[in-house]
């Protein structure tokens, strides 16, 4: 599915490249691994590549799929519900973890329309961060553009 030198986004960390192939005895078996390096946090991690779909690890988005995020972005009429922060943050936390680029664009979203009625609490505005960093890392890869003009562009969305 991959190879060594490609980009591809494992779910909650980021944007990574694939660094090398390593192959280890697990057990009586004989396992090959994606070793990756995650570009935020250079963080290296070990990725069964038999096992690299159910823990969602997958290519960077494609241009047009880039317009969709942009989408999800500027729909401004989505109802907030009014719910405690923690289990908002929950909601939100199980969102990110899913890889899912919608997803991500979608807790960012709800997150600025949120913080325009009310201040957002500590762990809130370290999501939006979170949330933000892991957008803005994959649209400039995938529109091949500097990740500062990316984020221009997401804070003009809702400025």
């Amino acid at each position: 599915m991959f190879n060594i030198g490609d980009m591809a986004v494992y779910p909650a960390h980021g944007v990574g490249q694939i660094e090398s192939i390593a192959h280890r005895q697990v057990g009586e078996k004989d396992q090959s691994f994606y070793v990756m390096n995650i570009i935020d946090s250079s963080m290296v991690i070990m990725i069964p590549t038999d096992s690299c779909e159910s823990v969602g690890l997958r290519t960077i988005i494609s241009s047009k799929e880039v317009e969709k995020v942009y989408d999800i972005l500027n729909m401004k009429d989505v109802p907030i519900e009014s719910q405690p922060w923690n289990q908002r943050y929950r909601e939100y936390m199980e969102k990110i973890k899913t890889g899912s680029v919608y997803e991500i664009a979608a807790v960012l979203r709800d997150l600025f329309l949120l913080k325009e009625d009310k201040d957002l609490s500590f762990g809130e505005r370290k999501m939006m961060d979170t949330a933000k960093g892991l957008l803005v890392k994959e649209i400039a890869l995938a529109n091949e553009l500097k990740e500062t003009q990316v984020e221009k562009d997401i804070e003009e969305i809702f400025a």
